[in-house]
């Protein structure tokens, strides 16, 4: 390979990890805080249910003759 050569294979695979790297960190940046992260950790763990959830759990306390509340 001729001196040229070889600095045009250098720049290009300095670029192209370059690429890499903006990559991961765009991709970071997108997934950061979806839901399946926070179940992950955990953080919808606590809450209560909520709308249809927490109607339907009302409805088959009814059906069994319990609360409704």
């Amino acid at each position: 390979m001729t001196e040229a050569a070889r600095e045009v294979a250098r720049q290009t695979e300095e670029r192209l990890q370059e690429v890499a790297r903006n990559v991961r960190e765009r991709f970071d940046r997108m997934t950061e805080g979806r839901l399946t992260d926070k179940v992950t950790n955990g953080a919808s763990a606590d809450r209560t249910d909520r709308g249809t959830d927490q109607g339907r759990g009302a409805a088959r306390n009814r059906e069994q003759g319990g609360p409704e509340h």
